[in-house]
């Protein structure tokens, strides 16, 4: 769950931070419907942007316009709505968010392509289709085509509902993506990390973004160093995002793997996400931007700027 527990001021609040030049993320060759991803840099008098990667927006439990799908994992009561999620962004100067299409609605996008429209460009969006399902490349490119979706993602984390790992269904999955100039984000325990790893090597120019900093808690060292030797293919970002507290089972501090996977990934194939959920406020919001900020304190305020939103505006935005 993401933290919005105030903090002190630990870090300057905003300061005017330069954009780095061209990230090192190679542009895919090929047929392709649009670009891989917004490649202008920005202009390097210009502040680095707060940038909310992860997000869940949901309508809730009684909005019958947007149900939850009969296979829900989960069915959250309470409505996070988009409009919910502006007035928190305006109140915390967060200019632009990824909207991730959550599991209690499946493959059904009915709710991300209203929250799209609802953020009029300071929203995008990412799918959730299923690599086993016979419409999965069709309807991924149906929805790359009509909305601002910038990855499709996959989870691999409940033993009853894993991907097709080695299958060829998986693999035209990604290729879809690739082609389709979006990138694959990866949502696992680290057991299961190893299956994916001959698709990052295959499709080497096609972004993987790893969520909630590959889930080191759910796995054991030795499972999680997979994910941080996943540093060494230039195509792979780690996003900072579901930071536990050391209230949190397993109630370990997670300072320490953060710093080791920014020595890994380096501040420019990092981004951040997290801060907003239904009881969200601007202050909470703006306080989970903090916190995070407290984690990469090893780094400079310039390269702090890339993390919290530099690289997410030049990826998604630009």
């Amino acid at each position: 769950m993401h933290q919005s527990t105030a903090i002190g001021q630990v870090l300057p609040r905003r300061s005017l931070l330069q954009i780095a030049a061209a990230s090192s993320l190679a542009v895919a060759a090929g047929n392709r419907s649009r670009p891989l991803f917004a490649q202008q840099p920005l202009r390097e008098s210009s502040p680095a942007p707060r940038i909310d990667c992860h997000l869940h927006c949901f309508a809730g439990s009684t909005d019958q316009r947007f149900p939850y799908h009969d296979r829900a994992p989960y069915r959250p009561a309470e409505s996070a709505t988009p409009q919910h999620l502006l007035h928190c962004m305006a109140g915390a100067d967060i200019s632009h968010a990824i909207v991730v299409h959550p599991e209690p609605y499946q493959d059904d996008h009915r709710y991300l392509e209203y929250c799209l429209e609802i953020g009029k460009g300071k929203l995008k969006g990412t799918a959730l289709v299923f690599a086993d399902s016979p419409g999965a490349i069709g309807q991924l490119t149906d929805l790359v085509k009509r909305l601002p979706i910038v990855a499709t993602r996959v989870h691999a984390y409940a033993p009853d509902r894993l991907p097709p790992l080695g299958s060829s269904e998986l693999r035209a999955l990604w290729r879809c993506a690739a082609e389709l100039g979006i990138a694959v984000q990866l949502h696992f325990e680290p057991r299961y990390a190893p299956g994916f790893e001959p698709l990052i090597r295959e499709f080497r120019d096609t972004p993987v973004i790893i969520d909630h900093l590959g889930r080191p808690f759910q796995g054991t060292l030795k499972e999680h160093a997979v994910v941080v030797k996943w540093a060494e293919h230039k195509n792979t970002w780690m996003k900072v995002s579901s930071i536990p507290a050391t209230t949190q089972y397993p109630h370990r501090d997670i300072s320490p793997i953060i710093r080791q996977l920014t020595e890994a990934y380096g501040p420019d194939r990092m981004l951040y996400g997290g801060g907003f959920n239904a009881a969200a406020t601007p202050d909470s919001y703006n306080a989970a931007f903090d916190r995070a900020a407290m984690y990469l304190s090893d780094l400079s305020d310039r390269e702090r700027g890339k993390v919290l939103g530099g690289n997410a505006m030049k990826l998604f935005f630009s």
